[in-house]
């Protein structure tokens, strides 16, 4: 195992925190309509205690910082139907309910803008957009969807969409032959096996996120390395025994063992079958993903 690989499995992530440029919320500073509802008390109240203050929930603020941690909670509380389009959002009020600054909350609008969940609008107020204008393929919103209300069809889009992405990505990685990513991806591999015989879940997941992710980019394909992180989320947010990945065995640990022998052997064929393989539905899952048909 290459240092580089054990040093990158070993330390861990970080991840930005995705703030957008200039946008609606810059232009029009929370303007309200005249006579418009505010965002009453019941709607704040109704959500759970824990999330009552910005601070006390560090679990997925992703080390952003308050404004990090309030795009997550108002993200989840907009993704499970708990703020919707019938209220303005008032940012005082969100600073007083979360316990704030105005430009913590002005931050957090932003990024959620730039994320499609809402818009500011002058006389109308910001406001929730609906799910079509959401940008579905963001990992914040993925992973939102993945653990609240739309969890199960969330993660059979996102499997459906793997079995759209993989196979052909391993068809067309086995062309594009590069010393340094077979490298990469045998010492994944090995990584995988050692955290397995250690009973080590997060390093066998992160080996695992990072041998799909190097080869979608290796496919010499730029609209699929484009959604590589998409792969990425689903790993992350599968939540149970859905495919291959899901569940460390020495199954799955040789279908990625056939997967990187074919790159190597620039045998595109072989690549593809074996990641069908891997991506292969358990039977013991109601929500299954059909096999596509064979070319």
């Amino acid at each position: 195992m290459s240092t580089l690989a054990h040093t990158m499995m070993t330390a861990a992530r970080s991840t930005d925190s995705g703030l957008a440029g200039p946008g609606e919320l810059d232009r029009y500073p929370f303007a309200e309509a005249p006579g418009a509802e505010r965002v009453g008390a019941s709607v704040w109240d109704s959500a759970e205690p824990e999330l009552g203050r910005v601070g006390r929930r560090t679990a997925g603020s992703r080390g952003r910082g308050l404004h990090g941690q309030l795009v997550q909670q108002l993200g989840q509380m907009i993704v499970a139907g708990d703020l919707g389009a019938d209220r303005p959002l008032v940012p005082e009020e969100i600073g007083q309910r979360f316990e704030v600054s105005r430009t913590v909350v002005r931050e957090s609008l932003r990024v959620l803008e730039a994320k499609g969940l809402v818009s500011a609008r002058p006389n109308v107020g910001t406001r929730v957009r609906p799910v079509s204008d959401w940008n579905l393929l963001d990992p914040d919103i993925i992973e939102w969807r993945a653990f609240g209300p739309q969890r199960d069809d969330q993660r059979r889009e996102l499997n459906e969409l793997r079995w759209t992405i993989e196979p052909l990505a391993a068809r067309l990685a086995a062309g594009h032959g590069r010393a340094d990513i077979q490298q990469r991806l045998g010492d994944m591999v090995e990584i995988m096996a050692h955290a397995m015989g250690q009973g080590d879940a997060l390093t066998y997941s992160r080996a695992d996120a990072e041998f799909h992710s190097l080869l979608i980019q290796v496919a010499g394909n730029r609209m699929l390395e484009h959604l590589s992180g998409i792969v990425s989320s689903a790993l992350q947010v599968s939540g149970g025994p859905v495919t291959g990945c899901d569940r460390p065995n020495d199954a799955s640990l040789g279908h990625h063992g056939r997967i990187a022998d074919a790159l190597a052997a620039g045998d595109g064929t072989a690549a593809e079958t074996a990641m069908r393989q891997l991506l292969t539905v358990h039977p013991e899952v109601e929500r299954v993903v059909p096999a596509p048909r064979e070319h």
